[in-house]
């Protein structure tokens, strides 16, 4: 029989975005290969039964740290598991994965993504009245802190790095095991044709016109570079490229302040946005480079699963998904959402079709789809878990023997 997993998460609902999507698709791959994996979550929908609500009855949205530490000290101390596996900074567990990144990190580059330095010296002042998130950052400290501490999984080297800088972490306390994805979607060729034609309709443009397609997906349109984005394809679109290029947006996020900027850039007409999509497969389908000139993503998943798609990428160091594809082979990694001169050498770059052909390419040959799928995390989390299990049978066989 497996081991038995509890991984602890403060929500589950898929809504909420790519950490809770990771988590639940981390469940189903250990459960794969064995492992009981049990979910402990304070607030969130029930959906399978290895999905346990600890606070469902308590009021509000969300759930603060002390609550939900002794809400959870309670369910440990009535069930056995032998790895507690958190992504919350618990100092009980035997793991903890900062799937966000760094409290630390968070909050200083949500400060540089305003690109005004009296807003990030107010957001950098301001960010202890959040009462929550300032509990969990000192939660984080001085779980960090603990020569003793659980083992600290990092999503990406940008994350490990994080953990070195802000808190002074040993590298032997980190174990990087980059973020992964489920590859096996499906896509309906019915809905992908539909869609492209609908773009193409609203673009005023034909296939016969060659366009290059240029996707960027996500929520928060600030922090993700929505605007560094418009401005490179304004400079883009004054060079002179082998095919034109058009920017598709998806996402929750409000867009009227970028259609004012696309606007008054005059690439208006290059840019179109189709809201919130349940599928992200499907835009992947019909666009030809995936771009996401982030501040800050610990490791996005948007960029994971257009490399899943075969399809090259654009993003900048602050993201820790450029840890899984090559620079100037399977995309382009920026310095900084604020170069935008070369994020709009990037997209020169790929409006044309040659460069494309090349880096979707040596994606394929390099197997990329393998390297960032979830069951090659679940594998090396397997081998962690058991080197856990082995030093709390050497700790026990000690004390016994004293």
């Amino acid at each position: 029989m497996g081991k038995k997993i509890a991984i602890v998460i403060e929500r589950i609902d898929t809504a909420l975005g790519g950490a809770e999507r990771s988590v639940l698709e981390l469940s189903a791959a250990l459960s794969a290969r064995g492992a009981q994996v049990t979910v402990l979550a304070a607030k969130g929908q029930r959906r399978t039964e290895n999905v346990h609500i600890l606070c469902g009855n308590k009021s509000g949205k969300r759930t603060c740290h002390r609550t939900f530490a002794k809400v959870l000290s309670k369910h440990l101390s009535e069930n056995r598991y032998d790895v507690i596996h958190s992504v919350l900074p618990f100092d009980f567990a035997d793991v903890y994965q900062p799937r966000g990144g760094t409290y630390v990190e968070s909050i200083l580059r949500n400060a540089a993504s305003y690109q005004n330095p009296l807003i990030e010296s107010y957001k950098k002042l301001t960010a202890f009245a959040n009462l929550r998130r300032t509990a969990l950052m000192r939660a984080e400290r001085r779980l960090c802190e603990q020569t003793n501490g659980p083992t600290i999984i990092a999503i990406s080297q940008y994350v490990a790095e994080q953990l070195k800088q802000h808190y002074a972490v040993s590298q032997e306390r980190i174990v990087v095991i980059p973020n992964g994805i489920r590859i096996n979607a499906k896509l309906n060729a019915t809905t992908s044709d539909r869609l492209r034609s609908q773009v193409l309709a609203r673009l005023g443009i034909k296939e016969a016109d060659k366009p290059v397609f240029f996707l960027f997906v996500a929520n928060n349109f600030r922090l993700k570079g929505l605007a560094a984005l418009i401005k490179a394809m304004h400079l883009a679109t004054r060079r002179q490229t082998a095919n034109a290029a058009f920017a598709i947006i998806a996402g929750s996020g409000k867009t009227r302040k970028y259609y004012r900027l696309a606007e008054k850039l005059n690439v208006h007409n290059k840019i179109i946005s189709l809201g919130p999509l349940k599928h992200i497969n499907d835009l992947l389908s019909i666009s030809d480079v995936s771009v996401l000139p982030t501040f800050y993503d610990p490791c996005s998943r948007f960029i994971l699963e257009a490399l899943a798609a075969g399809k090259p990428v654009i993003t900048t160091r602050f993201n820790g998904a450029a840890d899984l594809f090559v620079n100037d082979r399977h995309g382009k990694v920026i310095d900084s959402p604020e170069n935008v001169s070369q994020l709009a050498d990037a997209i020169s770059h790929f409006a044309d079709r040659n460069n494309i052909e090349k880096a979707a390419e040596a994606i394929a040959a390099d197997n990329l789809r393998e390297k960032i799928s979830v069951d090659r995390v679940a594998k090396e989390l397997l081998s962690v878990y058991d080197c856990i299990s082995r030093k709390k049978s050497e700790r026990q066989c000690t004390q016994l023997s004293r």
